[in-house]
């Protein structure tokens, strides 16, 4: 299946093991840490000389909360771009190095792995705002196959985060399950 493609309807899909760049940190959508932190992954990115691919990002809140009703200054986050080759022991941490000084975020990019496995997925299109309808048609299919939450909650941006208009936004919403 590809990473980069989901239908507009709820679906069952499989992702196997993959390696990233990653950044985590708390705050809301398009704030200064999160700013930052983008900046941060793509500029080393940038510097490993890798095809860019588009924004992902891993969610969840510290609290009992749906996390709608949690104030986004409290959403906690894994920002990553996927590592689509080779990538030399030391490179990560060089190019790291190579950008620090004019991105002090890159501090923090760290290179991780991690497997999605068994999720259930749906690509929205329309508002931030208007997600929790998708979502509520994804959960609606977890129920009917008897699936149930198994990780993060996983967004893939396939347009820019800071889109301005939002019935441009396309971004595929992903939900680990077994």
């Amino acid at each position: 299946m590809n990473l980069y493609e989901a239908a507009g309807e709820p679906e069952i899909a499989e992702f196997g093991p993959a390696s990233a760049l990653s950044v985590s940190g708390q705050g809301e959508p398009g704030g200064a840490a999160y700013s930052a932190s983008v900046a941060a992954l793509y500029a080393v990115m940038g510097a490993l000389d890798a095809p860019m691919v588009p924004l992902e990002g891993r969610w969840w809140v510290e609290d009992e909360r749906s996390p709608f009703d949690v104030p986004r200054e409290e959403w906690r986050w894994h920002l990553f771009l996927r590592l689509t080759g080779d990538v030399a022991p030391g490179a990560v941490e060089r190019a790291r190095e190579q950008v620090r000084a004019g991105v002090p975020a890159a501090a923090r990019v760290q290179r991780v792995a991690f497997t999605d496995g068994r999720c259930v997925q749906m690509l929205h299109s329309g508002p931030y705002s208007e997600e929790p309808a998708s979502l509520t048609r994804m959960h609606a299919l977890m129920e009917a196959e008897g699936l149930v939450p198994n990780g993060l909650h996983h967004e893939v941006y396939l347009t820019d985060p800071r889109e301005e208009d939002p019935e441009k936004i396309r971004v595929i919403l992903r939900q680990p399950v077994r």
